[in-house]
């Protein structure tokens, strides 16, 4: 990239929504084994992560806005560090460490992201890595760490000339097809119009002048910006978030938590008895797991709904490359107050099918680029008003179902937490890798100081869908071992 080239207006929009309280980058653990060398791994770093050549350059302030600069004095090795856990350097360490380093801003004189590896973790090597929102969006971000991986511990160590690169970017083309086919089949399958419809949804927002231009298609661009107007409006007029213990004054530490993972082919198989999406499941089991919490701290959550933001993809499939922000999101109601495990998943269901017929995500997209050209002063109230409107942040992305390898090392496990914004104080990650699901939390420690007492109850709320799919119709699932396996039993002797 050139020198010097401005930040886009989301982007923008992104970098001055960084506060003590909610710093806005994208933290990941990957958990190596049985053990990766640091030399290697800067060397990956080298030629793989910095073909994107954002990544060397900071984001700089001037009178006429947000630059990216490259870095006269970058240093790799400033940004892919090397460390280790004191004690028992065990999981409790772990989770403390991760956490300390979600609650410390990204230096802003640097390029902001960094690598930490921790090499004495009793269970082997485990790579922290920190990147800050600015840069990309989570689609744009798994082809980043994708394009850092290979299917054999070999080839990751492998450094690729440019001309490679191109090669390997055909190849990959078809395997984030098939990445960000569930995002796009799910809540984006809704936004498609012919040609990019998200530019289209964002140049009107901001430009309705330019209707006029749109000769041919005059008649459809009106209803397009009617229908963004009305849902504008349904969007600035949604009611505040009930109070809970999820909303509140907020400090300047986070702490974060993952539970144990759930086989993918048992969340598929609940999904398709019951007529949801895998989405829906998983969703509904966190909602579950946060009504389980309150009912732990002495709080009843009968009739509560909180709702949540959800990031959606606005991403055209050729652009799957670019870094940048593209995406936009919608106010999920999450059902707490609903006892009954299957009345949950019903409500969420209806939720989702709603969202997918409505503009919201296009209409954020929009407001976050009209925020990005307007003053600081004006972004602020703007955004506390917005976030005032949900009490967490939700997102699931789709990873691999193979194992990956990076610096000659297979990645055994994965997750990550996204930043919330404003006076959100709750952050819900929900992460596919390998044929097993991750749900992780990171929380304001003022709101919840104990993110695990949430995330244990995700494999029980799980679990009451599973049986209660099998009591209500155990002939529906038509692989006997699959459903033998869902019950714990030996079909063979059974």
């Amino acid at each position: 990239m050139a020198e010097r080239e401005p930040i886009s207006k989301v982007d923008t929009a992104w970098l001055r929504m960084e506060q003590p309280s909610n710093l806005m980058m994208i933290t990941g653990v990957m958990f190596l084994g049985p053990e990766i060398r640091y030399d290697d791994l800067i060397a990956v770093i080298d030629n793989r992560f910095l073909a994107f050549t954002r990544f060397r350059c900071k984001a700089v302030a001037s009178a006429a806005g947000y630059w990216w600069e490259e870095d006269a004095d970058f240093d790799l090795r400033a940004h892919v560090r090397r460390t280790a856990l004191p004690g028992a350097a065990d999981f409790a360490e772990l989770e403390e460490y991760v956490s300390d380093l979600a609650s410390t801003p990204l230096e802003a004189h640097r390029p902001r992201w960094q690598f930490h590896l921790i090499e004495n973790y009793r269970g082997g090597p485990v790579l922290v890595t920190r990147i800050h929102h600015c840069y990309a969006d989570g689609i744009a971000l798994i082809q980043v760490m994708l394009s850092l991986t290979d299917s054999d511990a070999a080839s990751s160590l492998v450094l690729r000339s440019p001309e490679a690169w191109q090669a390997r970017k055909a190849r990959e083309s078809g395997i984030f097809r098939r990445l960000a086919k569930p995002a796009r089949d799910g809540l984006g399958s809704a936004l498609e119009l012919a040609g990019k419809a998200a530019d289209e949804f964002v140049q009107i927002l901001n430009e309705p002048a330019q209707l006029a231009e749109y000769t041919e298609a005059a008649g459809r661009y009106a209803r397009i910006a009617s229908e963004i107007a009305d849902e504008l409006a349904g969007v600035l007029l949604l009611p505040n978030d009930p109070p809970s213990i999820f909303k509140g004054q907020l400090g300047s530490r986070k702490r974060v938590a993952w539970a144990a993972p759930l086989p993918l082919d048992e969340v598929k198989a609940v999904s398709r008895v019951l007529g949801a999406t895998v989405n829906d499941v998983l969703i509904a089991a966190i909602t579950g797991a946060l009504r389980a919490y309150l009912l732990d701290r002495g709080t009843d959550p009968d009739g509560l709904t909180i709702r949540a933001t959800v990031p959606v993809n606005l991403r055209p499939l050729e652009h799957a490359r670019e870094l940048g922000n593209h995406f936009g999101l919608v106010y999920l109601p999450l059902p707490v107050g609903e006892p009954n495990p299957l009345g949950r998943l019903e409500k969420v269901h209806e939720a989702m099918e709603e969202l997918k017929a409505s503009r919201q995500a296009a209409v954020a997209l929009g407001l976050l680029a009209t925020l990005g050209m307007a003053p600081a002063v004006v972004q602020k109230p703007v955004l506390e008003m917005m976030s005032r409107k949900a009490s967490t942040v939700l997102t699931n992305v789709p990873g691999p179902r193979q194992t990956l390898y990076l610096a000659g090392t297979a990645i055994r496990e994965m997750m990550f937490w996204v930043p919330q914004t404003g006076t959100v104080g709750m952050g819900i990650s929900i992460l596919s890798y390998h044929d097993k699901v991750y749900c992780g939390m990171m929380t304001d420690r003022r709101r919840v100081p104990d993110p695990h007492a949430i995330t244990r109850h995700f494999k029980d709320e799980f679990d009451k869908m599973l049986y209660a799919t099998l009591l209500l119709d155990p002939e529906s699932i038509a692989d006997a071992e699959l459903a033998a396996a869902m019950l714990g039993v030996n079909p063979t002797v059974a």
